[in-house]
């Protein structure tokens, strides 16, 4: 029954496919609340519970990397006042766990949005498909995005996607042979200038693995690393870290959460690289600015 199931979604899935992608994602938004002062870019790893939701502005876009859960709307409501944002230019979504996908709804009822992307495997889940049925609805453009695609944010701000590869999703994610949605979160790395930013979703050591067996640690190495799958143990391996040296890491979780994230051993990890770490659910929003040169980093408790 789960084997039709997913072939009936996979086939919704197409569906929307067709319908909505008349018009291919990724031309400039130039909105007027996208842009930033000077041209700076600016990331705000937004403190939304127990789950992933990034804000990038550049000087002439506005772009979400996931949302939040399915019962932190009201959080993603508040950030989306607070920052005043009516258009949002692109939505990437990771990978389909509702701690990433499920504030998805609060944009689509909030904001204009211009393009949405994701890894292209697809899931059972009621919000997954209401997601699916939004995108055809309002003819959103959309596309699977997959290892070698790069994306343009506008404002000399690029999104070059390291994994997954298309056979990666083909074959769905699957760890010690049992399905793990995880395995094929999209990873991608935000380059401006001189400074880069490390994008990982909840990319466990599987996609570290794979990843680095694709490309170089040149093609890997940033400034500032989004900690992947919370801090959770099942991801950052030595050798990950080794590749991507970052300055700063960036940790999304929520205070007391169930997982124990960040993990212990990882905390220790960070700490033996060096690495300054910053956490959502101790000092709140983690407001990261760049030039294109040199790059800042705030609490917004």
């Amino acid at each position: 029954m789960k084997k039709m199931l997913g072939i009936l979604f996979a086939l919704v899935f197409a569906c929307t496919l067709l319908a909505g992608c008349a018009t291919q994602p990724g031309a400039a938004g130039g909105t007027e609340a996208a842009q930033t002062k000077d041209g700076a870019l600016e990331v705000k790893v937004l403190d939304i519970g127990q789950g992933d939701a990034i804000l990038i502005r550049t000087a002439d876009q506005t772009i979400f990397i996931d949302t939040g859960d399915l019962d932190e709307h009201p959080k993603l409501e508040a950030a989306l006042k607070k920052e005043n944002i009516k258009t949002v230019d692109k939505l990437i979504i990771t990978h389909p766990h509702a701690d990433h996908l499920g504030g998805a709804s609060v944009l689509f009822k909030n904001c204009e949005v211009k393009a949405v992307y994701d890894n292209g495997e697809p899931t059972t889940t009621k919000f997954y498909r209401d997601y699916l049925k939004t995108i055809k609805s309002k003819s959103i453009p959309y596309k699977a995005l997959v290892d070698g695609d790069v994306l343009d944010f506008g404002g000399g701000v690029s999104f070059r996607v390291l994994s997954p590869t298309a056979e990666m999703v083909k074959e769905g994610g699957k760890k010690n042979g049992k399905p793990n949605l995880n395995i094929n979160s999209i990873v991608g790395r935000l380059e401006y200038g001189d400074f880069t930013m490390l994008f990982t979703g909840d990319a466990e050591k599987e996609t570290e693995k794979s990843t680095l067996s694709r490309h170089s640690a040149a093609d890997l190495k940033s400034l500032v690393l989004k900690s992947p799958h919370h801090g959770s143990k099942t991801s950052s391996t030595t050798a990950f870290l080794k590749a991507v040296t970052p300055e700063v890491v960036a940790i999304s979780c929520g205070a007391g959460n169930d997982y124990g994230h960040p993990h212990k051993e990882v905390l220790e990890r960070y700490k033996k690289f060096n690495i300054k770490v910053y956490r959502t659910d101790q000092g709140g929003t983690i407001a990261i600015t760049s030039d294109g040169k040199t790059y800042s980093v705030k609490e917004e408790k």
